[in-house]
């Protein structure tokens, strides 16, 4: 499992492919909504490490992030936060600089984003609020079990993209070489059709939906 996942990253970073691609290579789907970049023009590609704050406190965060992988992706789930900031630019600048997290993303809001966009750090997130969680211990519901249950079986250990479009994870279960060679492919068409637009000056139409580079020389 390790190898394919490391080749598939490795792919990814290699050639930059973009959440527009990896979605069609999951069937339009994958995407998480409503995330996009804190600074434009950046592009990430790593594991994802699945953390959590819950109850309108971040304590499980800071508790979490002690043992956080290099090169991974830290994902920041908000439950129940009431639309406080999960994070700002101290949680950020540990998980970049000291524990060398490739990108943080948050399903949920930022704070601080006057000194993330100053910094250049590699957020995602939905949006900000200076209001932010208590640092308070707050023991987890059912509810908030369930919830990070799902979310750490969803996405802890797979991989997420990230660039101007928003964020897009691939699945553990489509961890393959038929995965990785939907990415090969649609590389080489998307290749294919900028050169049928450009060199050949076809139509939209005749390329992507008629596919006449198919049949004709």
């Amino acid at each position: 499992m390790n190898d394919i996942k490391n080749k598939i990253i490795s792919f990814l970073r290699r050639n930059r492919v973009s959440t527009t691609e990896v979605a069609d290579c999951l069937g339009k789907s994958g995407v998480i909504p409503n995330i996009f970049p804190v600074v434009p023009g950046m592009y990430v590609a790593g594991e994802i490490k699945y953390v959590y704050a819950h109850s309108e406190s971040n304590w499980s965060v800071h508790e979490q992030i002690q043992t956080v992988p290099p090169d991974t992706v830290v994902l920041i789930d908000a439950v129940n936060v009431n639309d406080r900031a999960v994070a700002g630019e101290l949680i950020v600048k540990y998980l970049h600089l000291y524990c060398q997290a490739v990108a943080v993303v948050t399903i949920g809001k930022m704070r601080d984003a006057n000194d993330l966009i100053r910094n250049r750090y590699p957020v995602w997130c939905n949006g900000y609020s200076p209001v932010g969680c208590f640092n308070t211990l707050v023991q987890e519901n059912d509810e908030v079990r369930r919830a990070t249950t799902i979310g750490r079986k969803k996405y802890d250990g797979a991989i997420a993209v990230c660039d101007d479009s928003g964020v897009v994870t691939i699945p553990k279960e489509s961890f393959s070489e038929e995965f990785y060679e939907q990415l090969e492919h649609i590389e080489k068409q998307e290749d294919i059709w900028f050169h049928c637009i450009d060199s050949n000056k076809w139509t939209t139409f005749d390329t992507v939906c008629l596919k006449k580079y198919l049949t004709e020389k």
